[in-house]
């Protein structure tokens, strides 16, 4: 069987093609991201008759209607849409969305004499040597020879012939060839993700998310293209909420579409500790809605995919759009959101950028969305879900094979009573040997990372103070962009032999600690600056900070031939910090 088959379209074949729908742009509406120059090279190359690249499709499965008669599936680009959507601007004017959702003309102008493109300018537009704006030429009712004629009369320097053969050479862009590539209806969906990286000249990986997305916006019957508006407005907004106002402005026919209401509140939303991509709204409402991780099945169920018969039925397809849409409400339902994300809050997770794992808060939201359609008491609900969270980011449970993890554990959860469930996996993941042996040793790293933002979750959940910053919390320090200083000063461990970072940037050498605390502290022993700040050993609130910051009391003592000890003492206090939080959930 052949996965694919070549073909050579004209530019007006391939945007008649376009205009009846017998090849789907899906992501028509999505932001533009080519700047204008790199629109007037493309220009150039079609006028040059230079190579553009191949535009890549994915034809769309026959599909067996009720009747019994079989539909053929249209085309979807999955490769190439920028390119096409340059061209149509370009030469055929229509309107592109900037980054922010904005409606505006991309125009290349040219000049005639001198054969050559450029971006639109006021100064261009004045001159009588350029066509400010080429997509004139590509109207019906352009008059080359009447141009012409009113070009060499403004300038007598110019020969009509040439200017003449020149426009013709310009008109007949439009019947440049263009390569098409069509990859078979039969071909597996991650076997079209393997040819489409391999094929692709910048190296560039298609996720199945985007296969997704594809399906979904090419679908007009049940509604695909407002259900994939609604996804990518959605998390467009919660990244930038401003910009949603171009969206109601530039989207009239969605504005007017029953999904605009769902999701018109995020205009005025707050910050939130999750910030969706499309990418995860498809894993959250595939996981909740149809039980299932494996992001490719879905693919195959828009197509109509009946997994026994091996044959593709339409009521399948109407049934998964249904299903999908009605997720993808219960997912930008405000409530949902809004109670979802005061679960993070209530864990000390308020800030999205200290999370590295971000399918471990997809999966959370699944398993609170079907928690709750399941009708499980609130208080068990959020209890279990919290856990499950936190184990998560402890075991690194998502790190490897998301999908399949994901599919396992919504199935489980799904069939047995969640609680239970849990239970199961905490006797398996979380042992006495995870909390007293694992932990410690993932607390023996210089980076950064998941660890070390699970113990800072800890220290704002319990509202603790920075290291001898009180009353100032930890979480008003990270809020104003952190201070996390060295508990023993990096200049003074390197003036004492220890020029590793590996060593003297160990995270449990690390504290929130207050800028001007810090200026004082300077480069002196722990035994120094802790003399030197007046702090008392035995002071109730000395060893309540201490605790605080999982510090032991014999850092007083302590100068450098006592670090290694020290670093081995806070990460046993750091993990027991991390295992009263988890239990405290």
């Amino acid at each position: 069987m052949s996965t694919y088959e070549t073909k050579n379209m004209g530019i007006s074949s391939l945007l008649t093609a376009i205009r009846d729908g017998n090849i789907a742009i899906p992501e028509i509406q999505r932001p533009f991201v080519w700047n204008n120059i790199k629109v007037r090279d493309l220009m150039d190359s079609i006028y040059r008759g230079f190579p553009i690249g191949f535009i890549i499709t994915w034809k769309n499965a026959d599909t067996r209607l009720k009747d019994g008669s079989m539909s053929i599936g249209k085309s979807v680009i999955i490769d190439g849409q920028q390119r096409i959507t340059a061209i149509t601007s370009a030469m055929i004017g229509q309107e592109i969305l900037n980054k922010k959702y904005q409606k505006r003309r991309i125009k290349i102008a040219f000049n005639p004499i001198e054969e050559k493109f450029e971006v639109w300018t006021p100064a261009i537009e004045k001159s009588s040597k350029w066509i400010p704006d080429i997509n004139i030429l590509f109207s019906e009712t352009f008059n080359q020879w009447q141009f012409v004629n009113d070009f060499v009369a403004k300038n007598n320097d110019v020969d009509g012939n040439h200017v003449g053969n020149v426009l013709a050479k310009l008109i007949n862009m439009k019947n440049m060839q263009v390569g098409v590539i069509e990859l078979s209806n039969e071909i597996e969906i991650d076997v079209v993700t393997e040819i489409f990286t391999r094929i692709n000249s910048k190296g560039v990986s298609l996720s199945q998310s985007d296969f997704v997305m594809s399906k979904i916006a090419s679908n007009d019957e049940y509604d695909g293209v407002n259900i994939r508006k609604a996804i990518d407005y959605f998390c467009h907004a919660m990244e930038s909420p401003k910009d949603f106002a171009n969206i109601k402005n530039n989207d009239m026919e969605f504005v007017q579409s029953s999904l605009f209401d769902k999701i018109q509140w995020v205009e005025k939303q707050k910050s939130y500790a999750y910030i969706p991509k499309y990418a995860d709204v498809i894993k959250v409402v595939f996981a909740y809605k149809f039980k299932r991780g494996k992001i490719g099945q879905l693919v195959q169920l828009l197509s109509g995919r009946d997994f026994e018969s091996k044959e593709n039925r339409e009521e399948i397809a109407e049934e998964t759009f249904l299903k999908f849409k009605d997720g993808v409400v219960d997912f930008c339902n405000k409530n949902n959101f809004e109670n979802y994300t005061m679960i993070l809050h209530s864990m000390g997770i308020y800030n999205f950028n200290y999370i590295r794992s971000i399918n471990s808060l997809n999966f959370g939201y699944a398993l609170y969305l079907l928690l709750k359609e399941k009708g499980i008491e609130t208080e068990k609900r959020d209890k279990i879900i919290r856990r499950f969270i936190m184990l998560s980011l402890l075991t690194q449970r998502f790190s490897g094979s998301s999908e399949s993890q994901m599919d396992y554990d919504i199935r489980r959860f799904n069939e047995n009573d969640a609680e239970k469930h849990l239970s199961n996996i905490e006797a398996a993941e979380l042992s006495d040997a995870f909390w007293e042996h694992t932990l410690i040793q993932r607390l023996e790293t210089n980076q950064i990372g998941p660890i070390h933002y699970i113990y800072l979750f800890a220290q704002i959940k319990r509202k603790d103070n920075g290291f001898l910053s009180a009353p100032i919390s930890v979480q008003s320090m990270l809020e104003m962009h952190g201070d996390i200083h060295h508990i023993f000063p990096k200049n003074y461990l390197r003036k004492n032999g220890i020029n590793d970072k590996k060593d003297y940037n160990q995270i449990a050498n690390y504290a929130m600690v207050q800028k001007e605390i810090n200026i004082r502290i300077s480069d002196k022993a722990p035994k120094e600056y802790l003399s030197l700040l007046q702090m008392q050993k035995d002071s109730a609130e000395v060893k309540e900070n201490f605790k605080e910051n999982a510090v032991p009391l014999t850092l007083f003592d302590m100068d450098v031939n006592d670090y290694h000890q020290f670093l081995g003492q806070r990460r046993k206090l750091m993990a027991d910090k991390i295992k009263t939080y988890y239990k405290g959930l």
